[in-house]
């Protein structure tokens, strides 16, 4: 006979799957059981939060319409509990500061946490905590998406299960990750062309600048493979934007990323009206909050788990985009292995995505998601599916 513990364990696994907050399930008048708050020692188990720098190493030199760099800001976060500890992530790029924050104000944020997260004792209570984490200030995006990523994979590793399956979904419909080609030198990019087409099923490439159809036409020189194409707000005149996208169409693309500048609403609006090929909005959206106002505006939306504070908002976010008839995309940054396996823990319910971040760099810490013939391949191990090297 299942005895209690096995009984409310079972029950916490399947009011997480739902989205219902544990304490809105099992705690009376505001107080957690016994069972998530004594060990089997008879102590009372706290929180700990540690954090330090990290510096993502590039392979390559990462150029995209406004910027180039070889490097990424980073952090790595770990939170342990009762023996277990759960890895996550804050990444940076310098572009994004005023999204996301700087190194500076992302350790700031993460001592915040550091000297209150003790006050919960119980990790199962998501909603909870990360409200509060959200409360803490009204940015800092970076820095949240990395004690959310910890928390989570912290809570699977307890209940011994991945996301995807507390989520309910299905890892055979992952869906294949692009790969990004920078914008370089013909010679470059034919180069970087040829070294990722045959491990891929869809290339990414990034346009924006003057020679954006050199860019195509180069890729095409070697290969025959889909091309999704990230525009970076790029092209200011929406005629010459809709121009693109049908010259585009016919060179094998399969969709587009934030076309223009994220002001002109009402212009994307229009290209996406009359566009031949899906539009996806990136820089337009950061978290939940923007998803109703781009209905009419884009096809879908890109989201990222360092713009939207992490997995608890991102799967709200796809779940809201599918609700309001729009589709989704899972993208990154560039990070290591930790983040990259915690947004492919919901890309089974995306239409794209764009998950290479992790093999752009030459130092990962972590070995998690992988990618097998140009699919995101998911492991069975519990929390975000993610080991230290």
């Amino acid at each position: 006979m299942q005895n209690r513990r096995d009984f409310l364990k079972t029950a916490a696994f399947a009011a997480l799957g739902s989205g219902v907050a544990l304490n809105g399930v099992f705690v009376a008048e505001g107080k957690v059981p016994a069972l998530f708050n004594i060990n089997k020692s008879g102590i009372v188990p706290r929180m700990k939060l540690r954090f330090f720098p990290y510096e993502l190493k590039l392979r390559h030199v990462f150029t995209v319409a406004t910027y180039s760099r070889t490097t990424t800001p980073d952090v790595q976060v770990e939170i342990e509990y009762d023996g277990i500890t759960g890895y996550g992530e804050a990444s940076m790029p310098p572009y994004l500061q005023h999204e996301l924050g700087t190194m500076d104000s992302v350790l700031a944020f993460l001592k915040k946490v550091q000297d209150t997260i003790g006050q919960f004792s119980d990790p199962y209570q998501l909603e909870d905590i990360l409200a509060y984490i959200d409360s803490l200030s009204p940015g800092d995006a970076a820095a949240k998406t990395a004690v959310d990523i910890a928390l989570h994979d912290l809570v699977g590793k307890m209940l011994q299960a991945p996301w995807y399956k507390i989520w309910g979904l299905d890892k055979e419909k992952t869906p294949s990750t692009t790969f990004t080609i920078g914008i370089d030198t013909p010679e470059v990019v034919r180069e970087k062309t040829k070294e990722c087409a045959g491990k891929f099923n869809i290339l990414k490439v990034k346009l924006g600048r003057e020679n954006d159809k050199e860019m195509i036409e180069t890729i095409r020189s070697v290969t025959t493979l889909p091309i999704a194409v990230d525009a970076n707000q790029g092209w200011t005149d929406r005629k010459y934007a809709l121009d693109m996208i049908h010259w585009l169409k016919e060179k094998g693309i399969v969709m587009i990323e934030q076309p223009m500048p994220k002001e002109q609403l009402d212009d994307i609006a229009w290209v996406t009206q009359q566009s031949p090929l899906p539009i996806f909005a990136d820089e337009s959206v950061q978290r939940l909050k923007d998803v109703a106002a781009l209905k009419g505006a884009f096809t879908g939306i890109n989201i990222k788990l360092m713009k939207c504070t992490g997995m608890r908002e991102g799967w709200k976010m796809v779940n809201l985009a599918h609700a309001l008839g729009m589709r989704a995309m899972v993208g990154c940054m560039t990070e290591t292995s930790c983040a990259c396996s915690a947004a492919a823990q919901f890309s089974p319910a995306v239409d794209f995505a764009d998950l290479d971040g992790n093999l752009l760099i030459a130092n990962d810490r972590f070995k998690g998601m992988e990618v097998v013939k140009g699919k995101i391949t998911l492991p069975d191990l519990p929390g975000i599916g993610v080991v230290k090297l």
